[in-house]
């Protein structure tokens, strides 16, 4: 494939790709771009284990945070850019390593990718579809039978908020209809006899400062919709890194006061879960992204 026209996500930027870059808003190619390839001990207990999680860091994002952790890879583009066969055989070396699933974080620009390279190698463990939210669900129902798991955030409801910080007004309305295209494919989450995920939708959201009442209509959004059938993973670990500081009103960590507020409306919600400790609110949990050091 020489060139690609892309509206694999909301934006529908109809953009050209070639094989190491393109015009569209992500500004990624039709060739997978990889900043990590490693085991991953960060995530939910029951995605991450004992054994770790076994994740993909992909390079450019349909969303660009400005607080974004991530922000070498995300915008920075740090990466380096592989065949599809490459990419089928990282799933084999992470399977090999005894990883509890296949993390593949923000791999919306490479769907098309995905898709060719678990059909020339599909893992014996999960496969997790790592997602900042903002998806089409057309998009999503293509990936049926194919993703095991699916990790999406709900950033959050309002469209302000989700202009000002993420690019996209249209956020809440794309990331729903994705979500519960998510749900209907993997339905209750399925669970092994060591708590560790096989099947499912886990729904993460994460706290930002000043902002609790985004946080609580979030979770009122996910009750409505899912009751309590679907594990939400409530972070707390925010942290002002990538232009977060460009923006006064984020750019501290959150309070004990914050995150209690928004814990006891989780529970108040009948939501169930995860919860992630204010003490995980670091920089060193951001990972080493460094292309040169790809397996």
């Amino acid at each position: 494939m020489s060139e690609y026209i892309c509206s694999l996500c909301p934006r529908n930027c109809c953009a050209p790709r070639e094989a190491l870059s393109g015009r569209g808003f992500c500004g990624a190619g039709i060739l997978p771009k990889i900043a990590r390839v490693a085991p991953h001990y960060w995530e939910e207990p029951c995605i991450s284990g004992t054994k770790g999680s076994g994740t993909i860091f992909f390079s450019h994002c349909v969303l660009s945070c400005v607080f974004c952790q991530n922000s070498k890879i995300s915008t920075g583009g740090c990466g380096k850019s592989v065949s599809v066969r490459q990419l089928a055989d990282y799933f084999r070396l992470l399977e090999n390593e005894g990883v509890h699933n296949i993390n593949l974080v923000s791999p919306t620009p490479y769907v098309e990718s995905i898709i060719e390279a678990l059909n020339i190698y599909k893992p014996s463990v999960p496969v997790v579809y790592n997602t900042g939210g903002y998806e089409k669900a057309e998009t999503i129902r293509r990936l049926e039978g194919i993703i095991d798991i699916y990790l999406p955030d709900i950033k959050y409801v309002s469209p302000e908020l989700s202009a000002k910080y993420s690019h996209a007004a249209d956020y809440y309305e794309n990331t729903i209809a994705a979500v519960r295209e998510m749900v209907r494919q993997t339905g209750v989450p399925v669970y092994d006899e060591n708590g560790i995920m096989q099947r499912g939708t886990l729904i993460r959201h994460l706290i930002l400062p000043q902002h609790t009442r985004n946080s609580i209509e979030v979770l009122t959004k996910i009750a409505e919709e899912f009751g309590g059938s679907i594990p939400v993973s409530l972070m707390g670990q925010y942290v002002p890194l990538g232009k977060a500081a460009d923006y006064p009103d984020i750019n501290r960590k959150i309070t004990a006061r914050e995150y209690n507020k928004v814990l006891d409306y989780l529970y108040e919600a009948g939501l169930d879960g995860f919860v992630q400790e204010l003490s995980s609110a670091k920089k060193d949990y951001v990972p080493d992204f460094d292309p040169d050091k790809l397996p």
